[in-house]
């Protein structure tokens, strides 16, 4: 097929100075991508410049390019698709698509087209320097611009745009623009099916792989400043508590003159229940459902078993992971909540399987019909919906009463210290030590460490682009933990100092404080969907809201359990008299 007639387009004005450039010509300059897709391939894009022809397998072609200070647009497109015969099929031949390469050009075609107007049915001819909205266009073949009778040798590829001695040059991003296509059919033998997408992941992919190794490096660089600013204060402080309060007086010394301060003095409330026992236990068990699923999901798919050549298969994994899960999130929150001392088990049982998923299914079903309503290819039928329903009721619900039903069998988790009936007065806090400001400093670091991956996270959900590199996404999510945990049991260290023992929120706060800059970090991402529809700004808050929902229930539930762990441990190791 050579040079087929796609469409005409209108691009807009020209570029002037002191007139905002269109839509078209903004995104050219933001280096917008085309992500095409055949047999579930992603296109490669083939360039040339003075020295060198190379094909990048990674992020499609771009729309367009600036030259001079101009943007053209790249309007023609050489498409190549390389083929496999599948063994076996001799007698009856299949085929399968193993390559799929653009090489996009820019032309200034010359062309006169016939079409219908808009108003009535008379046809006429006009010139592509006219204005006017086409309703029906047929162009007149032969395109001058097309003519392939020039020797290939003089053809010259600059920019991605096709520039022949005797031809015309690119095509500015503005008036009516030509959109033109070539088909070539090469058999391949060398790639197989099976290996297809090996080139996608290991070719001209070293700069994001920089990138990722730079998060990497940073991430590790915050991990260990904050491991050993907790062990230089957490060891030099507890070990000189540790001396204080083992001190045996000495006959010369009275008993009474041994003032004591510090967290010894709330051994008798560090364990008392917070308040909103329930909804504590219901976040922590929601919160171990989702780490238990996300955590497994990123463990398959480093393995290999999540292949990126199946498109969708992560959403999968992750809905089919989190009903399974629903299990061990019953099971958590049950001791959790006997641990409080509750009574109302069959009321936390179901806040637990019908909360957060309701709230999730809520927002997902007002954002598809929303899709739905603008006919978004991204839409889900009514048929998966009512899928994801008895997945939820018929495996998710029952397992989460199964796991709180063998929690609530189970002994209460014992405590190394008893507590009083009667909760102990807490002394006035430096403003310093107040909840909002150890939740906004205790979500800055966890967020430092993962703010390089998330922009490639984000680009995957909003941008159409693949992710694949799972292995740095895990290391990424460890380091992530490590670092909510850390965060969170120094300032647990802090709070229960002065004398505090309502850390139970506390920590769960301070640990998913990561979530709430995820949510701010998401407003600064948006400017680059360069979008002004008000339904892509409702999908796109409203989803991201129900993201950093399930990071908040993660990252709080490992600070709070992290916490719980920390105080165990101290208060254990010393003699309550």
């Amino acid at each position: 097929m050579f040079c087929e007639q796609l469409c005409i387009n209108h691009l807009g004005r020209p570029e002037a100075k002191g007139i905002s450039p269109s839509k078209i010509v903004r995104a050219i300059r933001k280096q917008y991508h085309n992500n095409w897709i055949v047999d579930n391939l992603p296109s490669a894009s083939r360039s040339e410049d003075d020295n060198d022809t190379y094909t990048k397998y990674f992020h499609g072609f771009p729309i367009g390019f600036v030259m001079d200070k101009v943007a053209y647009i790249n309007n023609h497109f050489n498409i190549e698709l390389e083929y496999h015969q599948v063994e076996g099929t001799d007698s009856s031949p299949e085929y399968r698509i193993v390559r799929f390469i653009v090489e996009p050009f820019s032309v200034a075609h010359d062309f006169t087209a016939s079409y219908t107007d808009d108003d009535d049915d008379k046809k006429g001819e006009v010139d592509a320097s006219n204005s006017g909205n086409f309703r029906v266009a047929t162009i007149k073949n032969p395109i001058a611009s097309c003519d392939y009778s020039i020797p290939e040798k003089n053809r010259k590829h600059t920019n991605y745009s096709m520039v022949t001695k005797a031809g015309p040059g690119p095509q500015p991003a503005s008036q009516k623009v030509l959109f033109t296509y070539d088909v070539k059919w090469t058999e391949n033998k060398e790639v197989s099916w099976a290996s297809r997408w090996d080139i996608y992941l290991t070719m001209n992919n070293s700069v994001p792989n920089k990138i990722h190794w730079l998060s990497i490096s940073n991430s590790l660089v915050i991990v260990l400043v904050l491991t050993f600013m907790i062990a230089a204060i957490l060891i030099r402080n507890l070990r000189r508590d540790y001396d204080r309060y083992s001190k045996v007086p000495t006959d010369e010394e009275r008993i009474e003159d041994q003032e004591e301060f510090g967290w010894k003095l709330v051994h008798a409330d560090i364990f008392r229940p917070p308040t909103y026992p329930m909804t504590l236990a219901v976040c922590t068990g929601t919160g171990v459902q989702l780490f238990c699923m996300s955590f497994l999901t990123i463990v398959f798919a480093a393995m290999g078993f999540l292949s990126p050549a199946r498109r969708g298969s992560l959403v999968t994994a992750l809905l089919i992971l989190y009903v399974l899960m629903g299990g061990v999130g019953g099971y958590a929150m049950a001791r959790l909540y006997k641990t409080f001392k509750g009574k109302s088990w069959q009321k936390a049982t179901v806040i637990t399987a019908f909360g957060f998923p309701s709230l999730t299914f809520a927002i997902f079903f007002v954002m598809n019909m929303l899709a739905i309503s603008k006919e978004s290819s991204d839409a889900v039928p009514f048929s998966r919906m009512l899928m994801l329903l008895l997945l939820w009721f018929g495996i998710s619900t029952p397992l989460v009463f199964f796991g709180a039903y063998f929690g609530f069998k189970l002994d209460a988790i014992e405590f190394p210290v008893n507590t009083s009936n009667i909760p102990r007065q807490i002394p006035d806090q430096p403003w310093f030590m107040g909840p909002l400001f150890t939740t906004a400093v205790g979500g800055v670091m966890p967020f430092g460490a993962c703010f390089l991956e998330l922009f490639f996270i984000m680009s995957s959900m909003w941008m159409d682009q693949y992710y694949y590199v799972f292995g740095f996404l895990f290391l990424t999510v460890l380091i992530l933990l490590v670092t909510c945990a850390e965060i969170t049991v120094l300032f647990n260290y802090f709070i229960i100092c002065g004398e505090d023992y309502r850390w139970w929120w506390r920590s769960f706060f301070t640990g998913g404080a990561t979530a709430i800059y995820v949510y701010g970090y998401s407003f600064h991402y948006f400017k680059q969907l360069e979008s002004n529809s008000p339904a892509t700004y409702i999908l796109y808050f409203g989803y991201m809201a129900l993201f950093s929902c399930g990071l908040f229930m993660v990252c709080g539930t490992v600070g709070m359990l992290s916490s719980l762990w920390f105080n165990k441990k101290i208060f254990g190791s010393i003699k309550i008299d």
